[in-house]
């Protein structure tokens, strides 16, 4: 950075109502690099006093900054655009150093939250309210369209910088205010950083805090406080499951927008082109060591190209490149915590013992895991029927295309999906008869443009982000009639 633009500093503290403070729990938070264990900082924890802070000074100061009107809120998301361009190494650093991230990661990630914040300058002035026709003589209904309120987001490790901001960017455009609890491996890329970024792009003190704290402490007053009328999740299932049934079970009803699990199909029909395919699986597999929700978790290609595709896979995994995220080089990084490390060894065990045929197991170095690869995975194996979040994959055969199409809808989650033929016309049929979210034809799973859609079907999630679609989810509808005659009433 330059002296003009000096680095971020204090990140230990956290933007709490509209001040830079410690979190009064009386504990730190240790901040390590994935790959080193390098101590990052630490930050002394948010609890429940400075969550509810945090939401009442959001709920006081809402009012005002929606009433900036759209102009004034679509240039703090341009300066927001011009300090992402300004930081660009400094984020990106952030990236790697926190997350594990490679740097071709860190830069597709960087490029991700930079576009949401550009999309989202747009959304102040695509908000429409319409009028609708009544039955009534004399009576206009309008149907007016205004900011939800106060949105609380809890976002993930993985994308922590980009799906922070997919929810924040739209949520501020629109005239919200944000509390945002982000995850304790990531707590920097996942919330404090942006919270400096909005600062020096000019969002009044207050609208946006982050609060960092321990679940156990905090996640569950985070979704059961009053005041929030929306609560954005990505990540796990099992704790998206957890905070709908808080949201819609508790003393205080609100909505959800919910990006859970993925189980991604990559489906190789009998006439795709090998190569491209091969060159697709890889890259959607193992890109961010396939940490991924969207990432290729099952490959399944047809038996008359199982064998060719599978000794092609194999040839190319074996030389990527495992080590140092920072290194322009490296393809495989580090997997975010022991924790996880330790649950895909368990996961490789078990595929042993299911009977997958190891095609390719690599070796562990620290968090650093190399890629396995499984061949004759059947859809009852744990491989095939369970999110991995690593760099592990199975091989599945498919009797045909029929029988390619069972195996990919053969599963409980439905978030996004890859389909390869060189008949497009038959790859859209083919995709339109898959049950999720998103499909993508002669590409990978793994897609997010800011004005397409984005959310998942079955146990994959609630509601959609990005475009239209995220002016919807972060506003809400008021019908307002208007009586311009006296009406009669029959009695």
């Amino acid at each position: 950075m330059s002296d003009l633009c000096p680095r971020y500093s204090d990140l230990h503290l956290q933007p709490l109502a509209g001040q830079w403070r410690t979190g009064g729990a009386g504990k730190n938070l240790r901040v390590t690099n994935p790959f080193n264990d390098a101590l990052l900082l630490e930050i002394p924890q948010a609890n429940r006093d400075d969550l509810d802070a945090a939401y009442r000074e959001a709920a006081r100061v809402q009012p005002q900054w929606a009433a900036l009107g759209p102009s004034a809120r679509a240039a703090v998301l341009h300066e927001v655009v011009a300090v992402f361009d300004r930081r660009r190494d400094e984020i990106i650093d952030w990236i790697i150093r926190e997350s594990g991230s490679t740097r071709l990661k860190a830069q597709l990630e960087w490029g991700a939250a930079r576009a949401i914040a550009l999309e989202s300058a747009s959304f102040p002035s695509r908000v429409h309210g319409r009028i609708v026709e009544s039955n009534v003589p004399g009576k206009e209904s309008r149907v007016y369209r205004s900011a939800l309120g106060v949105v609380g987001v809890i976002s993930p490790w993985n994308f922590p910088l980009h799906l922070t901001q997919r929810s924040i960017a739209p949520a501020l455009a629109l005239g919200n205010a944000v509390v945002v609890k982000p995850a304790s491996d990531t707590p920097v890329c996942g919330g404090l950083l942006l919270a400096r970024i909005f600062e020096e792009a000019g969002l009044p003190a207050g609208v946006l805090s982050v609060v960092v704290g321990a679940g156990s402490e905090i996640g569950d007053a985070f979704v059961e406080h009053e005041l929030p009328s929306l609560i954005t999740f990505t990540g796990s299932t099992p704790v998206g499951r957890g905070i709908g049934r808080i949201a819609s079970g508790g003393e205080h009803l609100k909505h959800v927008a919910l990006e859970l699990g993925g189980n991604s199909p990559f489906v190789v029909l009998d006439d795709a082109d090998l190569e491209q395919a091969v060159n697709a699986a890889v890259f959607g597999k193992f890109l961010h060591q396939g940490q991924i929700c969207m990432a290729v978790n099952r490959i399944i290609v047809d038996n008359s190209l199982y064998d060719a595709f599978a000794l092609r896979f194999v040839e190319r995994v074996k030389g990527l490149a495992v080590g140092d995220p920072n290194l322009q080089e490296t393809v495989i990084g580090p997997v975010i915590n022991a924790r996880q490390l330790q649950g895909l060894q368990e996961k490789i065990a078990l595929a042993r013992r299911e009977g997958a045929e190891p095609l390719y197991e690599g070796g562990v170095d620290g968090n650093l895991l190399a890629p396995h690869v499984y061949g004759e995975v059947t859809i009852d194996m744990d491989l095939a029927r369970n999110e991995i979040f690593g760099p592990l994959v199975g091989l599945i055969r498919a009797r045909d295309q029929d029988h390619a199409l069972e195996l990919a809808n053969a599963s409980e989650f439905g978030l996004s999906s890859a389909v390869f033929s060189t008949s497009l016309e038959r790859a859209v049929r083919f995709a339109r008869q898959v049950r999720a979210g998103m499909t993508h034809i002669n590409d990978i799973p793994v897609n997010d443009e800011a004005n397409a859609p984005f959310g998942g079907e079955k146990n994959s999630g609630l509601g959609r982000f990005n475009g239209d679609w995220a002016i919807d989810e972060f506003t809400r509808d008021h019908w307002i009639s208007v009586q311009h005659s006296p009406r009669q009433y029959p009695f």
